[in-house]
């Protein structure tokens, strides 16, 4: 906090993960010291407030068009309420504004869970974060600032030196660490010259360096790094030897390396910054970040316009209709500059306010629809049991969060001949725990009609307004054909077609092996879908909903 009153501008911000208590007010409570005015905002501001539009008021009470200024007209500390719900065209705006000399940005992050999180166009521009969920009111004290010493190191600021080889040296830790945009170390170097203006010096010395790398990389790490970059050994040629006749030169005495200069070396910056990483860093990149990013492996339910309910959107030009409501304050907005015109042409003592048809606007909200789960589970063979059974406890698993992650879930069995839809979507864990207590088992592999099925419960899902995502359980590959022979090879090109629907209808899907082996041909399966693959052998309830969890980014 202090680093943030001193640089605010060149630090761009800080990111503060915290649910709303005691806890977090008394970190909320520094952010006096930040020399520059707040602005509180929430996530779907519009572009008057930001940039400056028209003063409804003094418009109305000038009788002629009256613009105010926006937010970001000046430096100002913004203060970003319920963060992890900030649209993407807000989080550009404010990006936009932060790459200049603009302002400073306090993004309170009040996310339950992994999945609800700041977006990474802020996160990447601002230097600073502390997270708070794991600190109790018991751990903490109210933050002392000296407001004189911080006034001094700003005074002291802008001429610290800087030594030439760090920004080089804060670029490599970062590439090593895997953080590939170049704002990292750009803050890394800011928040090391605030931390040389807090101690009081005149230049940045090694423990600002380190300091400064542990507090800007450690929450952007994507690897663990296992060692320092190698360096270069390079050796020079010995000089040639003086000629006959002639007295060597005396060598030069050596100058003595400026203090300043010397940096510290790669190898313990590294291990410092290790110090820091998260706890958890290997478990939340082993636990399928790679597959997040395949198509389609969305973590929440679509998103839909409307005009009834979900978070607010800017109001659009439209004509009345039962359904539609009405923006009284941007339909004011838009007639307030012609009222002058629409006086003079037509005078009516009784009327305040003309209002044209084209000043209508209506109010819209986005909503995200709900997510179903189609789980389709091989029954086939001797081990449909034990696979059965994993999937029963994984849905149970699922769905005792389901109501936090707005999630449906749904179970196709194939086996013998064709498949079966066992439960319909739903979100009730009694019905499922009753539906789920007797599974039949044994026969064929008909993969093609599974996906068959998911598909039609996929398309009934998407007509209820639910968006599907097909978990595929199965341990070997296709030996039944639609028409329910045992055709392989027939088999397996219809799956590859199943796949080709899926992938066609735009239906993400995610790829279990449940087999002791990876099995080549499901991967290729998976490719065809373009699903993430998963290898799962031996795999109990509770790694089958992490792993399902972890593909979907919950």
């Amino acid at each position: 906090m202090a680093l943030l009153a001193v640089d605010p501008t060149g630090l761009k911000g800080l990111w503060l993960r915290a649910r709303a208590g005691a806890v977090r007010d008394r970190v909320t409570e520094a952010l006096a010291a930040i020399p520059l005015p707040q602005r509180r905002i929430h996530p779907f501001i519009g572009d008057d407030a930001l940039y400056g539009g028209l003063d409804l008021a003094a418009t109305l009470a000038a009788g002629r068009p009256v613009r105010g200024k926006g937010i970001l007209a000046e430096p100002v500390a913004v203060v970003l309420a319920m963060a992890e719900r900030a649209p993407s065209g807000l989080a550009a705006r404010l990006g936009g504004a932060l790459d200049g000399d603009g302002p400073c940005l306090i993004a309170l992050d009040e996310g339950a869970g992994p999945e609800e999180t700041l977006l990474p166009a802020l996160a990447d521009r601002l230097a600073l974060f502390v997270d708070l969920d794991e600190v109790v009111w018991s751990e903490t004290q109210p933050i002392q600032m000296d407001a004189a010493a911080l006034q001094a190191a700003r005074d002291r600021l802008p001429g610290i030196h800087v030594p030439a080889d760090v920004p080089a040296q804060l670029a490599r830790m970062g590439m090593v660490l895997g953080i590939s945009s170049l704002r990292a170390p750009l803050l890394a170097l800011a928040a090391a010259r605030a931390l040389a203006a807090l101690r009081g010096a005149e230049a940045v010395a090694d423990e600002d360096i380190q300091r400064a790398a542990e507090m800007v990389f450690a929450h952007r790490a994507t690897r663990f790094p296992e060692e320092a970059p190698p360096e270069e050994d390079e050796q020079e040629a010995p000089p040639p030897p003086p000629p006959e006749n002639e007295q060597p030169e005396e060598p030069p005495e050596e100058e003595s390396a400026r203090p300043e200069e010397m940096t510290i070396p790669d190898e313990l910056l590294l291990e410092a910054v290790k110090a820091a990483l998260p706890a958890d860093l290997l478990g939340r990149l082993a636990a399928g970040r790679a597959a997040r990013a395949a198509k389609g492996a969305s973590g929440t339910g679509a998103a839909r316009k409307g005009n009834r309910r979900g978070s607010p959107l800017p109001s659009r030009a439209g004509h009345l209709d039962s359904g539609a409501r009405i923006d009284l304050v941007g339909t004011l907005r838009a007639a307030a500059p012609w009222q002058r015109i629409r006086r003079e042409q037509t005078p009516r003592e009784d009327v305040v306010v003309q209002i044209r048809q084209s000043d209508i606007r209506l109010k819209r909200y986005q909503e995200k629809s709900d997510r179903v789960l189609i789980f389709t589970v091989d029954a086939s063979g001797s081990s449909a049991m034990a696979r059965l059974a994993e999937a029963k406890g994984a849905v149970e698993l699922l769905l005792a969060e389901a109501y936090a992650r707005r999630d449906n879930v749904a179970l196709v069995a194939f086996r013998g001949t064709g498949a079966e839809l066992l439960l319909p979507p739903t979100r009730s864990l009694v019905q499922t725990k009753r539906r789920l207590a007797a599974l039949p088992g044994g026969g064929g592999t008909p993969l093609a009609a599974g996906l068959r099925m998911a598909l039609e419960v996929a398309d009934m899902s998407r007509g209820h307004g639910m968006t599907p995502t097909i978990v595929v359980l199965t341990d070997g590959r296709a030996n039944i054909a639609l028409d329910g022979t045992a055709d392989r090879p027939t088999a397996e090109a219809e799956a590859r077609r199943m796949a080709h629907v899926v992938l066609a209808t735009g239906t993400p899907a995610i790829m279990i092996d449940t087999a002791n082996r990876p099995q080549r041909g499901l991967q290729a399966l998976a490719a065809e879908m373009a699903a993430p693959y998963v290898a799962l052998p031996r795999a109990d309830a509770h790694r089958l909903s992490a792993a399902i969890s972890g593909a979907l980014g919950d």
